[in-house]
């Protein structure tokens, strides 16, 4: 009786430890290095993404249903950043009751492989009283930039960066959710969207040990020090966030970790627009700097501009330029 309970509690080890490692590993080598000071290119990359955030989060400010002139606005100015960086916009119009919301979206065609699509996006509304510095100006400001720094690159897949509205309460995972309009109309059309990247609050960087949180049971198997970016998806999103991160990895030195998790254990990753897609069958996944297991100012008032950490999220925007490519280019 006691060698079967002993091999039966072995057995589940396994199985445990197994499936632990099937949804948690990646490949290539997390960068665990010195940080190498900002070039010239880089610093003036730091400088347009805090002028992003400056703009949408201490400029405009709260963003959301409750107050539809300051959502406009940022979509006006997300739109004018595009045409700026050499894009035509096309503007995704949406309704909630009687009023009017917008997904603005451009793209870069692909050459060989073009109804192969690879979605870039990023929601630009936030929750009641705050003005969502992290939360998403931060995401805004690094897909304008990740798109303008692409715009000149030939890929054989078609890639779309897409500004998403109404992420946030009370239409999350509901009809009137900006993302989940668009990917319902995506797969009404039938369209081939072979993976999408939520960009879902990535400016805040903590490199002291003790400022990272995770739902158990993954605080163990990550660091406690909260200066990565992380890349998080499901299951069914698996190659997606191997190959992304994989990526990333080759050729950026900053930190990153990566998940692929069951919806139901790890229930935390559904919290963005990858959601969406999800429902609508495409595999997708969240770039994250975990919002608030890292950031305790995470939808509050005190979600400001200067409370952002602009070299490492310039660092994450590079290194998401190396993403881009290695999505949009078939294996």
């Amino acid at each position: 009786m006691m060698q079967g309970l002993t091999f039966g509690v072995v057995a589940l080890f396994v199985f445990v430890g197994g499936f632990l490692y099937y949804i948690i590993a990646m490949p290539g080598q997390a960068y665990n290095g010195p940080l190498a000071p900002l070039d010239e290119r880089g610093a003036a990359l730091r400088d347009q993404l805090e002028a992003h955030v400056q703009t949408l989060a201490s400029e405009i400010g709260e963003r959301n249903v409750w107050r539809t002139g300051t959502l406009d606005e940022a979509a006006t100015y997300i739109e004018a950043q595009f045409v700026d960086a050499g894009f035509v916009p096309t503007i995704q119009p949406f309704g909630v009751s009687f009023e009017k919301f917008k997904n603005v979206e451009v793209s870069i065609p692909g050459q060989t492989r073009a109804d192969e699509i690879i979605v870039f996006g990023a929601h630009y509304d936030t929750v009641r009283g705050c003005p969502g510095a992290d939360d998403n100006a931060s995401g805004i400001a690094a897909l304008l930039e990740l798109a303008r720094l692409v715009r000149d690159k030939r890929f054989a897949r078609t890639v779309r960066f897409v500004a998403f509205g109404n992420e946030e309460a009370p239409f999350f995972a509901t009809d009137d959710m900006g993302s989940l309009t668009y990917a319902m109309e995506a797969r009404a059309k039938g369209e081939k969207i072979l993976g999408m990247i939520s960009i879902e609050s990535v400016g805040i960087y903590l490199h002291r040990p003790g400022t990272q949180e995770y739902p158990p049971p993954l605080s163990w198997f990550y660091p406690d020090v909260g200066a990565f970016i992380s890349f998080v998806g499901n299951v069914g999103s698996r190659d997606l966030v191997r190959r992304s991160i994989a990526s990333f990895r080759a050729h950026a030195q900053f930190p990153s970790e990566g998940i692929a998790a069951p919806e139901g254990l790890a229930p935390d990753i559904i919290r963005s627009d990858h959601f969406a897609f999800w429902q609508e069958g495409y595999p997708a996944l969240m770039v994250t700097d975990t919002a608030d297991f890292r950031y305790s100012y995470y939808h509050s008032a005190m979600d400001t501009p200067d409370r952002l950490h602009y070299d490492d999220l310039t660092r994450v925007v590079l290194g998401l330029t190396h993403v881009v490519e290695g999505l949009a280019t078939p294996q």
